[in-house]
């Protein structure tokens, strides 16, 4: 089932709303924690620090690093204090969707620079964010000076960050695009597989001294449909146990490998495919689909983009000894995205179970096979069918202990919209209030991933939490 997450234009927002700087006053400032040990690992379905305590990773996405201006959306305004103000309210764990293509950039040493649209605003970065600006040029920091000072304030705050390889290409449409490879971008030439591969471990070696990135999200929702033609499909992300370059699993299992053999202490999220075929039935990806299928008669399981899971039980991704770091990581959305078969009926968390989440992918938490990270979750607000979901969801996440990342802090996303107002500053209080519950807290403090930094001011560090 296919999902098209469209994001606003930016010129758009920039033109419309007057941009005012805001800055956030009486934020208590801690001295970063260098002691790189907030690393962790996986035991069965949970994930512990280095002391074997249990952590539950809670948080949100912040997109724009991924997209054609090369850096947050919303960096006309004061990023350090939108950051602040996201660890106040208990966002520890931020997913930053990136491209291939900025990362081979980085790479190379010649850092993409961030879009002149925002750049030229009024007032301009280095009024707003002053730390983005280098008066000796006498213009905006790049691209990679200006993500390495936002993870210099996540450390700061007591936010942890999981990189998303979100598209090969800076494109803001490019997560419809459904292979880690294939495209020819102006920076990097054509997106091969290696490349894809080598910018991550490039950028696991960049931060391996640096516990403030400890996960990567190794490629953002892979997806195509088999279709109904004799000969197999080869631009489709598929699960088997093949060496085909578009086998995702094999793919997946190169890349793990690559970041590790840089920072063998990184998560590694995998996430699904979209189609599956039904194997106990002797289907395969040479199965072609049925014309006007439904239910049993089609040889395929359909999800999600990144959302099926199924092909785990099959073939679990293997990269041995390390597979401690292993996670495995599906998309999940309600119907104001796509209304989905599972949605036509009086849906209860029971049914949803059935009809969807259990088989395809709720089973590898509850079989103990490997932890569950829900990268994308979210919403309209509807005061419907929509707003339900997302609160069955919510529900289940928080007594299943299911670790998750919010989709999104951005108010860009046109078919979910985001935690923040297109002001950048007004947070929407029904959908935060939604979100809380399901964010890492105990007695009124939110808990942080850091053993040392507390996480924003109505938090406490990892080491606080257990009492060390």
């Amino acid at each position: 089932m296919s999902k098209i997450r469209r994001i606003v234009s930016l010129f758009l927002i920039v033109t419309i709303f007057i941009t005012t700087c805001f800055f956030n006053v009486g934020q208590k400032v801690y001295a970063a924690d260098t002691n790189n040990d907030d690393w962790l690992h996986c035991v069965g379905n949970k994930i512990y620090d280095m002391n074997g305590n249990e952590v539950w990773l809670t948080g949100a996405n912040w997109f724009g690093f991924n997209c054609t201006e090369n850096v947050f959306h919303g960096a006309w305004y004061d990023i350090k204090g939108m950051l602040t103000n996201i660890a106040n309210r208990g966002i520890g764990f931020l997913r930053v969707p990136i491209s291939t293509e900025l990362l081979y950039s980085w790479m190379i040493g010649k850092p993409n620079k961030v879009s002149s649209v925002t750049a030229v605003n009024n007032p301009p970065y280095y009024v707003c964010n002053p730390d983005f600006y280098d008066p000796t040029t006498n213009s905006v920091k790049n691209s990679m000076e200006i993500f390495d000072i936002i993870m210099g304030y996540c450390k700061q705050l007591g936010i942890k960050v999981m990189v998303d390889v979100h598209s090969p290409d800076a494109n803001n449409s490019g997560h419809n695009y459904p292979l880690w490879y294939g495209l020819t971008t102006t920076t990097a030439g054509e997106i091969t597989t290696d490349k894809w591969i080598n910018t991550q471990a490039w950028l696991a070696d960049k931060y391996k001294n640096d516990d403030t990135i400890l996960a990567f999200d190794i490629k953002n929702e892979p997806h195509g449909q088999r279709g109904y033609s004799t000969t197999t499909p080869t631009n489709i992300a598929k699960w088997d146990n093949s060496t085909d370059e578009n086998n995702w699993k094999y793919a997946a299992e190169r890349c793990a490998k690559a970041i590790l053999a840089k920072n063998p202490k990184l998560l590694i999220m995998i996430e699904g495919v979209e189609q599956y075929p039904k194997t106990e039935k002797g289907y395969n990806y040479n199965t072609p689909d049925v014309w006007g299928a439904t239910g049993d008669q089609s040889p395929w399981y359909s999800a999600w983009w990144g959302g099926n899971l199924r092909g785990v039980k099959d073939y679990p991704i293997n990269i041995g000894t390390l597979n401690s770091q292993i996670v495995y990581s599906p998309h999940d959305y309600g119907p104001s995205v796509y209304n989905q078969p599972w949605f036509d009926k009086d849906f209860t968390t029971q049914t949803l179970l059935d009809d969807y989440w259990y088989n395809t992918w709720a089973y590898i938490k509850d079989k103990g096979i490997a932890p569950l990270l829900i990268g994308e979750w979210g919403g309209f607000m509807d005061g419907g069918k929509n707003q339900k979901w997302m609160t069955l969801l919510r529900d289940y996440i928080v007594n299943n202990r299911i670790h998750h990342t919010f989709w999104c802090i951005n108010p860009n996303s046109g078919d979910t919209g985001g935690l923040l107002g297109y002001d950048w500053q007004t947070w929407d209080e029904a959908k935060y209030a939604l979100l809380k519950p399901a964010l890492w807290q105990s007695n009124g403090k939110f808990i942080g991933l850091d053993h040392q930094t507390p996480l924003g001011v109505n938090g406490i560090s990892l080491g606080q939490y257990y009492g060390k």
